[in-house]
């Protein structure tokens, strides 16, 4: 018997879907009739429920994704070059040994700085997840993603401060004369001295103002802006400064309303803010390599002292440097992919090694950053013949680059939180104002009249030893437990090709074994708090200690869960586990 199927129902094939929230259908067909020995049929597509098809991570609810290609590639780029190149880099390779410091640098950045960057973009942008759901594919590692997002916030706390001082600077130097230029203001010192009378200028000669902090520039630093001088340590903090106050509320709402809507807003405010920096730069690099001396400034920045290598602590500083440089660990990056679309090649152009070629000469017992760029920055711009519009120039830079780097932290929290807790999703501006509000209590302690001693202490412990643990057991994760050849494989689905052999062993062998070395041995060479001369009490250390603890205990924390959320017999949490392995 012949059956004979109507043309206008004919079947066809169809590509695969790609799109989220695309149903998996079936096919019915009907008879409808039977005429003469011949059965006609009609054919009706109906869903199949329950089923979707498209990446993994689609759900009900359509994820946003980034307006363009170029708003999530300024965002990456806005947050890993951000002020840990301005203020950390200069400072670590000038003290641990000059070019020296860079082979240790580049290193690390070939055998794990990149390939975790590269792997933490793949895993956002493929699972389209926070950094905490997103261990869906290995759920006894959801710790971790606890672990980055509160590292993330404790960062934020001593960040945003660090923007409001940008601010106040910025402020100060819409004058017609820097204050910062001599010693007859309410906030100096007998002692004050110019810098030119102490053997040579201060910058000029590489003496460091740890050594004089009687310069102008040094004093309004700690006696004008901080007030340290009305502190006897960190047990005598005081109340916080009303004008710093007021630049950190200004500083919050910035961060409030780039990121209140999502993606949709803070792609559109990295335009400015992730640009501006290399605009400054590039014009402040043309100043500086006309003066007289420059390229002798750049020699002596760079001298390669080959005896520093030999000392473990510099290799732990290039280590923790990578992840400051590229932003890995910090959960950022893959919240920012998980807004892509799916098919997003996000391998090709994502190589943002730094670039940090300024002429800066300092002493190598300059112990806290902030002193390189609030005092040394200052005064060597005041050198210069229209110093008020370098000034306002360089703090602008200063300003655009926490702002950035301190939305990318606060999306990491934020979307890591409301993908795994979906009410809070659901009143993101509320949630949002939450998360800065809470910032901006807890950074009221850091612009105290003793603020900078707990700046410092969240500077060593926030994301210190537990920034790289977290990264360690993140590799861990995906390389063994999730497995390198599926997550090959995930790649490939999302762009078409499987990352090469260097990608592979990096992820699965190099990357994780320099991890575990850097970290027990961050742990073994860690010794106890100073800022400048001032040597911080025990409980401070336990305190600081307790800081990275409490992000890092979130791993073991959560797996203990896991295995306790399971009942019944050991051989059911053996089946537990082996569905990770597996």
């Amino acid at each position: 018997m012949n059956i004979q199927v109507a043309p206008e129902h004919k079947l066809s094939s169809v590509a695969p879907l790609k799109e989220c929230n695309a149903e998996k259908r079936e096919v019915e067909l009907i008879l409808v009739k039977d005429q003469n020995g011949v059965q006609y049929t009609s054919s009706s597509i109906i869903p199949s429920p329950g089923h979707l098809v498209g990446p993994p991570g689609c759900t009900d609810e359509e994820r946003e994704t980034w307006g363009k290609k170029i708003d999530f590639l300024l965002s990456v780029i806005g947050f890993a070059v951000d002020l840990a190149n301005v203020w950390r880099f200069p400072y670590l390779c000038y003290k641990n040994g000059g070019g020296a410091f860079l082979i240790p640098y580049i290193l690390f950045l070939v055998i794990a700085g990149m390939p975790l960057f590269y792997m933490e973009l793949a895993l956002g942008q493929y699972n389209r997840e926070g950094a905490a759901t997103i261990w869906k594919i290995c759920p006894i590692f959801k710790g971790v993603g606890y672990t980055v997002i509160i590292i993330a916030l404790y960062v934020g706390f001593y960040y945003n401060v660090i923007i409001a001082w940008s601010l106040y600077y910025l402020f100060s130097s819409m004058s017609t004369e820097l204050p910062w230029l001599h010693c007859n203001n309410p906030w100096n010192s007998p002692n004050c001295t110019d810098p030119k009378l102490l053997n040579g200028s201060v910058i000029g000669n590489g003496t460091a103002y740890a050594k004089y902090k009687i310069t102008p520039a040094a004093e309004y630093y700690e006696r004008g802006v901080l007030h340290l001088h009305q502190s006897r340590g960190i047990n005598d903090l005081g109340l916080p400064r009303w004008e710093l106050t007021l630049c950190l509320v200004i500083v919050v709402f910035i961060l409030y309303f780039s990121l209140w809507k999502g993606v949709k807003s803070s792609g559109k405010v990295v335009y400015i803010t992730a640009t501006m920096p290399y605009v400054v730069l590039f014009v402040l690099l043309i100043r500086g390599i006309t003066l007289p001396g420059s390229m002798d400034g750049i020699r002596a920045y760079l001298h390669i002292d080959f005896k520093r290598l030999k000392n473990l602590e510099v290799w732990i500083d290039a280590a923790t440097q990578i992840f400051y440089s590229l932003g890995a660990g910090f959960g950022v990056l893959i919240a920012f992919a998980s807004y892509n679309k799916f098919d997003n090649n996000c391998y090709r152009g994502e190589n943002n090694e730094p670039h940090d070629t300024k002429e800066k000469k300092r002493k190598r017992n300059l112990r806290d950053r902030a002193g390189l760029v609030f005092i040394i920055y200052p005064e060597a711009i005041s050198t210069l013949p229209g110093s008020t519009f370098w000034a306002i120039v360089f703090f602008i830079m200063l300003l655009t680059l926490g702002i950035d780097s301190s939305m990318g932290g606060m999306e990491a929290v934020i979307t890591g939180l409301s993908d795994d807790f979906k009410f809070l999703k659901r009143n993101r501006k509320v949630f949002t104002f939450a998360t800065a509000f809470g910032t901006f209590l807890i950074a009221l302690c850091c612009i105290t009249n003793g603020g900078i001693y707990v700046l410092t202490l969240l500077d060593k412990y926030a994301a210190g030893t537990s920034i790289l643990f977290a990264v360690l057991i993140e590799a861990i994760g995906v390389s063994w437990f999730y497995g390198v050849d599926r997550f090959s494989e995930d790649i490939e689905r999302m762009m078409g090709f499987k990352p090469g052999l260097y990608w592979r062993l990096c992820w699965k062998f190099v990357s994780p074994a320099f991890l575990l070395f850097i970290v027990i041995a961050s742990a073994v060479k860690s010794t106890g708090l100073k800022y400048d001369d001032y040597v911080f009490p025990n409980w401070a250390n336990i305190v600081g200690w307790g800081v990275a603890m409490s992000s890092m205990m979130f791993v073991p924390g959560y797996a203990i869960y896991k295995f306790c959320s399971v009942k019944g017999t050991f051989k059911q949490v053996s089946e537990c586990v082996c569905v990770c392995v597996c």
